[in-house]
């Protein structure tokens, strides 16, 4: 990580510079700065001899130019902003001025992200292809775990980028946090490459796999419970700055971070990264798991961006949105509960069923208590301990002897 205080030191025997009092800059006439871009930018516009018809035109067009005007186009108020100004909703500072940051967590996340790049393309899928076509590579149970997270996985992150992209984008107002979202719209875009690689590589019928979420009830319904939240934030006459708007923000929020990214991917991972420990689809398995770092720094940075909401608005946190928050992660804990159950008709890969289904209550747990809720699940424990250096972000070792920190990128990215 690049550390500023370096360039602070002197050089190798040449003695310290004492160092100056800071001092204010000198007092300069906006009238005369003004005056003098004017002039320069009059002389720039004259049009000369040479100047074609269209040239001519559009330097005229210019003269037109109402900056004030344009200017009040832009979100926010004009005025230089201040930290207190800043504020996660209905914030009215300048949009655009990315700095001072109020919310550090979050550009660290951004640069967290920006340093875990890493493409599709970059993993080798040949062995992946030579065990899919052979006849008995893989058993009926696997190749239907295969197919089935590929279908579900490869329309939920887009379900996701759209949320992001048409919605949650534009009501957050924080610049930083922003800056996150514009990443991890990005990431959700490699993740919908990645299937896209995995089905094409494998030579499967794309239609079918990428219909599956209007095709296969399993994965219909945690779709169409994703969809039914983000349906009124999208609509472009959407705005916060009612009580009932900021929660309807909200509930969305506990949906995609906390239910969508945070329970529904859960089953489908855990089975996907339990094959490639059985060093069955190691390609598929790698990229799955590039994405589930990925998806934990999203679900990581959904709850702190939920639990700042409440922080400043605690009005909205009350026992009703409590309630309906505690009951949707319920019911996404069903429906993965339920995707588990069609996904593993009978035991695989070393788990079942009910195994996955003690699992996700243990999931859920976390994610009310991420929340400030109670846990609706007493007494369950993780039957996948294997898993939690993975989901927790924590450094594992030649997981499998694969390129881990060579797509690393801007500094050395810690993970524990």
């Amino acid at each position: 990580m690049l550390s500023w205080d370096e360039f602070d030191q002197p050089e190798e025997g040449a003695a310290a510079k004492p160092v100056a009092a800071a001092q204010p800059p000198a007092a300069v006439s906006l009238e005369r700065l003004d005056s003098v871009g004017d002039a320069a930018a009059h002389d720039a516009r004259a049009i000369a001899a040479d100047d074609s018809a269209a040239v001519a035109r559009a330097k005229a067009a210019l003269d037109q130019l109402d900056i004030a005007e344009g200017l009040a186009e832009l979100e926010g108020e004009s005025a230089r902003v201040t930290v207190d100004a800043k504020r996660m909703i209905n914030c009215r500072a300048d949009l655009n001025q990315l700095v001072p940051f109020k919310y550090d967590w979050a550009w660290q996340k951004y640069l967290d992200g920006c340093a875990n790049h890493w493409m599709p393309q970059e993993v080798n899928m040949n062995a992946d292809i030579a065990l899919w076509k052979s006849q008995d590579g893989l058993t009926e149970d696997e190749r239907r775990i295969v197919m089935r997270n590929l279908g579900f996985f490869s329309t939920a992150d887009s379900l996701v980028a759209n949320n992001l992209a048409l919605a949650v984008y534009r009501l957050i107002t924080n610049p930083e946090c922003r800056q996150y979202i514009l990443r991890q719209a990005f990431e959700e875009a490699i993740h919908t490459h990645a299937y896209q690689y995995c089905i094409e590589s494998l030579g499967m019928d794309e239609g079918e796999i990428f219909n599956m979420y209007h095709e296969v009830p399993s994965v219909a319904k945690k779709a169409a419970w994703g969809l039914k939240y983000t349906r009124a934030i999208s609509d472009p006459e959407f705005d916060t700055g009612t009580v009932e708007t900021d929660k309807e923000l909200l509930r969305n929020l506990i949906a995609y971070y906390c239910v969508l990214e945070g329970i529904f991917f859960y089953c489908g991972f855990t089975q996907i990264l339990s094959m490639g420990r059985r060093n069955k689809m190691t390609g598929v398995a790698e990229q799955f798991q590039y994405i589930l770092r990925d998806e934990s720094m999203h679900l990581n940075f959904g709850i702190d961006v939920i639990n700042q909401i409440k922080i400043e608005n605690p009005h909205l946190w009350d026992a009703e949105l409590k309630d309906e928050a505690t009951q949707m992660i319920l019911q996404g804990t069903q429906l993965e509960i339920e995707y588990a159950r069609d996904t593993m008709p009978r035991g695989v890969l070393g788990m079942n069923a009910a195994m996955m289904e003690d699992y996700l209550k243990f999931i859920a747990n976390r994610r009310l208590s991420q929340l400030g809720l109670p846990e609706q699940y007493p007494g369950t424990t993780n039957p996948f301990p294997w898993m939690s250096e993975i989901m927790d972000l924590k450094k594992e070792k030649n997981f499998f002897e694969t390129r881990v920190t060579e797509y690393q990128t801007g500094g050395a990215l810690a993970w524990d």
